[in-house]
This record gives structure tokens, C-alpha cells and sequence, in this order.
């Protein structure tokens, strides 16, 4: 599994602390706010809404009717940011005649953790009664991990999780568990790495090759674990990239990255 045994917990801070590891985090998120206002400044999403909370929303960039649809899930160890962050994904994905979904959820110390994963059900739920057809997810970091979770409940034709948190007990010792107050058991059972992989599920484990030990070794683990129990999975570290720029290729139409989401929605709808 992703912890090691020798792992102190002064190790699982620095391993996991993503801000702390990349100074110029600022920068790159800032990056993401800017292209964020292009996109919807050139493509305005309508608002859904998956239930009554403030954050109980989605932005929709519509494809056109029957277009293959990628739910995009943010980032923030589910105590941060929310969809207005992450809009720049829209654009590339829609040059491929892919709709995309981005929702928000309630963070933590709100609401616990269980309760944003029932969020994201909820959402794909209304994604799904809209088009008629199970989408593909994707996410970054705590959003790589629900998709996964969304991928194991049926609610997902595939998943890209992207610098992906699988096994949740790691982060107990942490100041990342601050906020999400979790214990050893609930952490357990909602980490997907422990659940029944679905056979001949789609999942792409994908973290950049200059993250922690601890983010590759997650996405390393995950995608050897599920294959075993059937599902394809593909583990792959990006060179160079970092926590943050890990997102950079979902810029840019033409990368490998959205080429894949793109071919694995048109995949999914043809299927």
C-alpha cells in the first residue's frame, strides 16, 4: 500500500503538504484563475443544480445534444477552492466535441468527507438523468479520488484520476486531517484502493514525475491493485510535472491528456 512502515509521521506531513513542496504554487494556480475567467468569458456555462446547498452546483459546458460528456472533479484535499477555479478545462474538451462538467461541493470541516463523496454521487447522478448516458470522470488530487470512487460505485463509464489520494489513512497523522477530523476506520472505508475494483473498468492513474514518493507510490498502487482484480488501469508519471503543473497538458486541445479523455468519452458514447 502507499504508507511504508517506516514512514514517521514528519515524513507523511512533508510528503503530503503539496504547498509546501512547490513554493511557486501561487503562480500556477493563478494560471488556473486566469484561463479559469478566458474560458467563461468565451464560453459562459449554464449553473446546474444537484441539490439545495450553496455549492450544490455545477458548471455545464454544453457540447450539443448526444456529445460525449467528462465531469471534471477539483482539487483542494476537499477543503478548498471550488468549479470557478478550474473552467480552463472546458475549452480544449469542448474542440473535441466533449461536453464537461464541473461540480462544486461542501468542504471540510463542514461536512465530513462521506458526505462530499455523496456530493459527487449526486452530481454524476444529474449528469446522467440529463444526457442518458454514464459519463467519464476525472479529478485532481482529492477530486482524482472520487473519481475513483464514482468509477467503483457504476456512476462513471471511465476515470482519469490524476494525482490521485486512493489510500486515505496515510494523511491521519497530518495537518491535512485537521479539518477532516477523520478516524482510521472511516478513513479505510473511504478509500477506493480497499473496495472491489469493477472488472473491466477503464482507470487511468496519472501523477507527475516530479511529486512526492508518497503521490506517485498512490497512483502506482492503485492501478496495480485494481488491474489485478480485473480493471484496466494505466499508471503513468508525467516527467517534470509537479502537484500543481501535473494539470498543465489540460490546457492544450492537442495533448495526450485531453486526447484521452476526449477518445474515451467517444468511445463510451459509441458503446
Amino acid at each position: 500500500m502507499p504508507g511504508k512502515p517506516q514512514d514517521t509521521d514528519a515524513v507523511l506531513e512533508a510528503q503530503y503538504n503539496n504547498r509546501a513542496l512547490v513554493p511557486d504554487h501561487p503562480t500556477v494556480m493563478a494560471r488556473w484563475k486566469a484561463g479559469s475567467e478566458a474560458a467563461r468569458a468565451a464560453c459562459p456555462p449554464q449553473v446546474l443544480h444537484y441539490g439545495p446547498g450553496v455549492r450544490e452546483r455545477i458548471d455545464w459546458f454544453d457540447a450539443g445534444k448526444g456529445a460525449p460528456v467528462v465531469v471534471f472533479i477539483h482539487g483542494g484535499y476537499w477543503q478548498a477552492l471550488d468549479a470557478s477555479w478550474f473552467s480552463f478545462v472546458a475549452l480544449p474538451l469542448l474542440a473535441h466535441g466533449v461536453s464537461v462538467a464541473i461540480p462544486t461541493y461542501d468542504l471540510a470541516p463542514t461536512v465530513r468527507l462521506g458526505r462530499i463523496v455523496d456530493q459527487m454521487r449526486a452530481a454524476v447522478d444529474l449528469i446522467h438523468d440529463r444526457t442518458g448516458a454514464r459519463p467519464v470522470v476525472s479529478g485532481h488530487s482529492a477530486g482524482g479520488h472520487m473519481a475513483a470512487c464514482l468509477l467503483a460505485d457504476g456512476r462513471a463509464s471511465a476515470a482519469v484520476s490524476i494525482s490521485g489520494v486512493f489510500d486515505l489513512e496515510p494523511l491521519i497523522p497530518t495537518s491535512l486531517n485537521v479539518a477532516l477530523d477523520m478516524n482510521p476506520a472511516e478513513a479505510r472505508a473511504l478509500s477506493p484502493i480497499h473496495w472491489p475494483a469493477p472488472a473491466g473498468a477503464v482507470l487511468d492513474c496519472i501523477v507527475g514525475g516530479a511529486e512526492s514518493d508518497a503521490f506517485r507510490r498512490q497512483s502506482e498502487a492503485m492501478a496495480a491493485q485494481w488491474s489485478a482484480q480485473g480493471s484496466k488501469t494505466r499508471f503513468e508519471a508525467l516527467p517534470g510535472l509537479n502537484h500543481f503543473t501535473v494539470l498543465d497538458p489540460l490546457f492544450d486541445a492537442d495533448s495526450p491528456m485531453v486526447e484521452r479523455l476526449a477518445a474515451l468519452g467517444h468511445a463510451r458514447t459509441a458503446g
